[in-house]
């Protein structure tokens, strides 16, 4: 963040974000459930591999979060992801966003293109318990566990739902995602 800092003067804030993909698809996320004794709960499943792949953006310090649905994780998605989120979110030269993200292969690619604004910080590698938006999954997944789906598009009438009921809750997100060792963001002296 300070290294933005001071690369770029001119902009008035840096945020701090952290970003992620999860995948999603007919074969139902199965969570333990409470039953009566004696009696085995049951949970239909069809295994059927088709995917949806849930883009999320959260900044841990107001709870803010951004989300994305998207067939695939390529760089060119990932890209697209980016560009949303800037446009979205008002990231360009006077408003910059430092984005921690894991070192998948997308996220590495050289052909990678990221908007102007946005700079990627990346984790460690094989470092989950780093990563705040990984703690968003419990929450995304609470609508779909032990549920088995159609289609694709029943799926997704559901995780936009869903998607849409957390970004407006930004207590339970920022709940799931402040780490106390979260770098705090310091507004610029400058004024817009």
């Amino acid at each position: 963040m300070d290294a933005v800092k001071a690369a770029h003067p001119e902009a008035a804030e840096v945020q701090v974000w952290a970003g992620d993909e999860h995948r999603l698809g007919l074969l139902p996320v199965v969570r333990r459930v409470w039953a009566p004794r004696g009696r085995r709960p049951t949970a239909r499943v069809e295994r059927r591999y088709d995917w949806l792949y849930v883009y999320a953006v959260v900044r841990p310090r107001t709870g803010e979060s951004w989300w994305c649905l998207l067939p695939t994780v390529t760089a060119d998605a990932f890209a697209l992801a980016l560009a949303e989120f800037a446009r979205d979110q008002g990231i360009g030269p006077r408003r910059r966003a430092v984005l921690a993200v894991d070192q998948a292969g997308w996220h590495l690619a050289r052909d990678l293109t990221v908007p102007e604004g946005v700079h990627l910080a990346l984790l460690p590698p094989y470092s989950p318990e780093l990563q705040p938006a990984e703690r968003l999954w419990a929450l995304l997944d609470e609508p779909v566990a032990n549920r088995a789906f159609a289609s694709l598009d029943d799926l997704e009438a559901v995780l936009v739902e869903r998607c849409r009921t957390l970004r407006g809750d930004r207590r339970a997100v920022q709940a799931h995602t402040r780490f106390r060792r979260w770098p705090h963001e310091r507004r610029s002296s400058t004024r817009q």
